[in-house]
This record gives C-alpha cells, sequence and structure tokens, in this order.
C-alpha cells in the first residue's frame, strides 16, 4: 500500500478503524437487500465492538479539548443528520499516516451520495508493533504469491550438495546475486550436475527463508545455458554429413543373427559394462564378450574409440579364437557437454568406414549423436543394445514392446484416475505446501548441521593449534637440539678463528717480508756490495776525515767480504 501524507485527511470513517486493526482475512457475511443493490466491501467494519469509539459522541466540556499538532485553531461542529437520509453509511478505512493527526471533522457517506458531517473524538490511534516472525511470514506470503512460476538467467557460484541430497548455490550475474535452493526430489531428475560457473536458466519459486530472513530461489529445474552453442555446431555436421550420405539407410548393414563375440568398446569403470554383461549372461550365456577399454567423456574421448574401432577391425578372420563379428559402442546418460566427443567427425567417418557392424548405444532413449545416425544400428540404451543383439535367441523385441505399450496405457490410466481424484479433493495447494514445509525443514536441518561441524571444528582446531605450539616450545628446549645448536656454534668458531689466524700469519707475513726488503736496502753492507769499503782508525772509530789519521797508523778496511788491515803510506786531506 502506498503511503499517503502526513497531514491528508481520510476520506471516510473505515480508514481510521481499519488501521488500528491487525491484518486479517475478512468474515463472509450474509447479505442483504441493501447489499444485493450495492457489494459491500469485505472489509466493512459493521458489527465489530470497536466502531463504538468510532461514533461515540463528542465530550460535553469544550474546554477539554485534545491539543492539535498544529498550530491552528480546531473547529467543532454538531453533527447535522440529513432528514432525507438518516441511515449510517459504511465507513471507509483511513491511511495509517493520517491516523496520527486528530480531526474534528469527519465525512460519512450515505448509500444515497450525501455527506453526513459529525463530530467525535479524535484519540490517537494504536499504533501495530509486529513480531520478527510475522513482518517475515507476511513478506514472505506476499513474495510467493507474487513470483509463484518465474525463469531466472545467471551464472553458478558457491555450489555444494548437503548430505541431505539438496543443492544449494548462488546465482549471480554482473550487478546482484540470489541464493538458490534445488531439493532433493527435483535434484534426482536433472540430466547435469549443477557446478561453480556454470550459466543456467532456473525456474521455481521466490520465497523467503524465515530463519535466516533470506530471499532465496526454490527452484524446480534448471537448464544450461551453454547447449545452444553445441545444439548448433551438432545441427551443422548432422546437416553435412547427411548430404555426403553417411546417414542412408542403404549401406548400414545388418548384423549378425547368432554372433559368437562382440567387441565393446565402453568405459570400464561405470555401471553400463555391468549391465550388458547382466543382459548378455542372462539371454546369451555362450556370447563372448571382448572389451576395448575407452574414455567415453572429455577431449580425449573421440580418439580413444577411434583407436577402439581400428584396433577390431586390424583383427583378422580366422586368425584369433576371439575374433568378434559385430562393435558395440555404448555410453550411460549424460547432458549435451558429456555427450559431446560421440559428435566428432573424424569419429563419424571412422564408423562409416568400419568392415564389422557397429551398433550405437550412447546415452538415454532421448539423446542423440552423430554416431548413432552413422552406425549400423541405434539402441536406446546399452541394456537395450544387449537384448537387440541377442534378439534371437529369445525373440524379446515384441515382447519389449507389448510390455511397454501396456505400461504406457495403464500410466496413463493411473494419470487420468490420480488427476480427477486430485481434482476431487483439491489437495493440489496442501500438497505443494507440505512439499515446502518438508524442504524448508530440511534446509534447517542442513543449517543446524553446518553450524555443528563449524563449531566442532573450531573446539578442535584450538586444542590442536596449542599442542602444535607446545611441541614446538618443547622442541626447542630439547637437550639434544640444543647440543646440536651449541656444536654446531663451536664449529663455526672454530672455522672463523683458523681462518683468522692464518689471515693474520699471512699479514704479518708481508709485512716482515717488506720491512726485511726496506732494510736490506738501506743496510751498509749492500753499499759494500757495490766495491764500497769502511775504513776504521786503530781505536775502531769510522774514518771520515783523511786528516783524522797520520802516516804509518794502521788501518782496518771492511769489505763486503771480509775485512784488511792496512798502513796509512801518505795522507791527502784534500
Amino acid at each position: 500500500m502506498a503511503e499517503r501524507d502526513e497531514h491528508s485527511s481520510p476520506q471516510t470513517l473505515a480508514d481510521l478503524w481499519l488501521k488500528s486493526k491487525p491484518s486479517r482475512q475478512p468474515r463472509p457475511t450474509q447479505p442483504t437487500e441493501s447489499d444485493s443493490a450495492e457489494p459491500r466491501s469485505p472489509e466493512s467494519p459493521s458489527g465489530d465492538p470497536q466502531m463504538g469509539l468510532l461514533f461515540a459522541a463528542p465530550p460535553t466540556d469544550s474546554s477539554e479539548t485534545p491539543p492539535r499538532p498544529t498550530t491552528r485553531t480546531r473547529r467543532k461542529t454538531t453533527q447535522t443528520p440529513s432528514s432525507a437520509d438518516t441511515t449510517p453509511t459504511k465507513p471507509r478505512r483511513r491511511s495509517a499516516s493520517a491516523a496520527g493527526v486528530p480531526h474534528d471533522r469527519r465525512a460519512l457517506s450515505s448509500s444515497k451520495g450525501e455527506a453526513i458531517v459529525g463530530t467525535f473524538p479524535s484519540a490517537p490511534t494504536e499504533r501495530r508493533i509486529w513480531t520478527v516472525r510475522d513482518l517475515v511470514t507476511g513478506i514472505r506470503q506476499q513474495v510467493e504469491r507474487e513470483y509463484q512460476d518465474i525463469w531466472v538467467e545467471g551464472e553458478i557460484s558457491n555450489c555444494h550438495t548437503a548430505p541431505s541430497g539438496h543443492i544449494y548455490f548462488t546465482l549471480k550475474d554482473g550487478e546482484a546475486q540470489l541464493p538458490v535452493v534445488l531439493f532433493r526430489s527435483q535434484a534426482r531428475l536433472l540430466r547435469f550436475r549443477p557446478q561453480d560457473g556454470l550459466a543456467i536458466l532456473a525456474r521455481g519459486r521466490i520465497s523467503v527463508y524465515e530463519s535466516r530472513g533470506q530471499l532465496q530461489l526454490i527452484a524446480e529445474t534448471l537448464e544450461p545455458r551453454g547447449a545452444g552453442a553445441l545444439q548448433l555446431a551438432f545441427e551443422q555436421l548432422k546437416a553435412r554429413l547427411l548430404a555426403e550420405g553417411l546417414f542412408d539407410t542403404d549401406r548400414k548393414r545388418p548384423l549378425p543373427a547368432f554372433p559368437r563375440s562382440i567387441g565393446v568398446i565402453t568405459s570400464t569403470g561405470g555401471a553400463v559394462l555391468h549391465d550388458i554383461i547382466k543382459v548378455t549372461r542372462r539371454r546369451h550365456a555362450r556370447l563372448n564378450l571382448l572389451v576395448y577399454p575407452a574414455t567415453v567423456q572429455g577431449p580425449g574421448c573421440a580418439a580413444s574409440v577411434i583407436a577402439g574401432i581400428r584396433w577390431f577391425n586390424q583383427r583378422q578372420p580366422n586368425t584369433h579364437p576371439n575374433e568378434v563379428d559385430l562393435i558395440l559402442i555404448a555410453r550411460g546418460g549424460g547432458s549435451i557437454e558429456d555427450l559431446a566427443g560421440f559428435n566428432d567427425e573424424a569419429l563419424a567417418r571412422t564408423i562409416a568406414a568400419s568392415e564389422l557392424p557397429i551398433v550405437s548405444a550412447i546415452g538415454h532413449e532421448t539423446d542423440f549423436t552423430i554416431a548413432d545416425f552413422v552406425a549400423d544400428l541405434r539402441a536406446p540404451t546399452p541394456s537395450a543394445a544387449a537384448e537387440l543383439i541377442t534378439a534371437a535367441q529369445h525373440r524379446i523385441e515384441e515382447r519389449v514392446q507389448a510390455l511397454d505399450a501396456r505400461v504406457r496405457r495403464a500410466i496413463r490410466y493411473q494419470v487420468i484416475l490420480a488427476r480427477q481424484r486430485f481434482t476431487a479433493l483439491s489437495i493440489g495447494q496442501i500438497q505443494n505446501r507440505l512439499q515446502t514445509l518438508i524442504g524448508r525443514r530440511g534446509q534447517r536441518l542442513d543449517d543446524l548441521r553446518h553450524r555443528l561441524e563449524s563449531a566442532t571444528n573450531r573446539r578442535l582446531r584450538t586444542p590442536a593449534n596449542r599442542i602444535a605450539a607446545l611441541s614446538l616450545r618443547l622442541d626447542r628446549q630439547n637437550p639434544s637440539v640444543r647440543l646440536a645448536l651449541a656444536r654446531r656454534r663451536l664449529e663455526r668458531a672454530q672455522q672463523s678463528l683458523s681462518r683468522l689466524a692464518l689471515t693474520t700469519v699471512a699479514t704479518r707475513t708481508t709485512r716482515l717480508d717488506h720491512a726485511s726488503a726496506r732494510l736490506h736496502a738501506l743496510s751498509p753492507l749492500a753499499v759494500l756490495n757495490r766495491g764500497y769499503a769502511l775504513v776504521y782508525a786503530a781505536n775502531g772509530q769510522l774514518l771520515r776525515n783523511a786528516a783524522t789519521v797520520q802516516t804509518g797508523d794502521p788501518i782496518r778496511a771492511r769489505l763486503a767480504q771480509g775485512s784488511l788491515i792496512a798502513e796509512v803510506k801518505s795522507v791527502d786531506s784534500h
């Protein structure tokens, strides 16, 4: 409901009365004569005890006037009912904003359209206080009524599957995000597995998870958006190979009626091989199966299947006891992305060039690939392929068709009966509500389980961290560790001391050699080596002046090698 101006006056008295009451469903009333002339609103307050407050007489004391929130003077008028029509009319509902503003004059509209002006006390209306649960429940009911069946496009993020089987993820685009829950009953019907980064179309209804007050989409089905490009490539390749004649029925070879050995190209880790073995052993126990393990999904799917076909075709007849009579290519169901490897052009041409008949059993009955169109026979499922290959032993094909027709008729009959029964009981909405409640309880259980696991992990993580810290401290105080550290420090100190000693000795030796060289260069003996001599007097004093000796005085001459004793013959002081 749109909000009105705060000081706007209500049109009728019903506005004031209805805003003072909590919202509820209208009760059905018996029609009267006046109602037959004019339809009566389901919100009519006639007969309610609270109307006595609205139509009570004004106070007799004019001096006791309730204070008006504005500065204008209030006016009082007495009620002057019209003589033409004295029947009280139905009051109309006033807005919540106008209920808080006191007014003295109110207009009552009669059934003939005339207005009756009356005076009554302008008591303030009691505010309605919502509880959180009532407010969220009201919002949820309103949202569920408005958005019951919608399609939403976006990218999957934060996808995870709960132990209960429900799938939770966030659907987002560049501007916003929306939580989505896919309950287990709908998740089992998906042909692909939701994962982060996948663009999808989600169909469902909007609701509110009351425990969190969170808006969410309850999905009914999901469709991957990436199937458009793959489908286009599929159609283009199909048209090209069809024009070349690879799909013509004239080139398809019949299967041997009683094959002795079958070459199976499939994955050894899936349930497909077990189904083929089970059906074959039940229907034709003497039939030999030769399995070529291949990759049936992903980038290497086509190359692996091509290698298997070529390996079986290279086996020459009558040269090996396990020579196969035909080839069976089998794979379980999946999305169009999972089956993309069987839409390869090279694989299609290899199947067409095979010398052995090839049976294609890829996916479910509604899944079609290029390999199905090129193969000599296309089986709906791997199990059906095993039955078709062994049909000559048991003539099971006609029985399967008859049983299928009977089952379809029975299902249609049961569906008609169930539809009539549900229509008569009108319990469709009740079942939908029960399913929603069960899903909400399951979502609540998943939330509590997640909270319990988080709390348990936190409680266990704290002691583990303390134990790790104490263990680290204990390791640091371990005597053996400390002794090893001290030993390493001692070894490093010894190595440093040895290097320092060697460096010091080398430095001192170098300095000594330099000093010896300089000393030798300054030594008088070095001068004697050049032919000079030192002459000493008889008293051993070095002679520097010839005048200090006389003729006949003995002298001693020091040479570089030895010394001489001589006598002065003459003295020349110049």
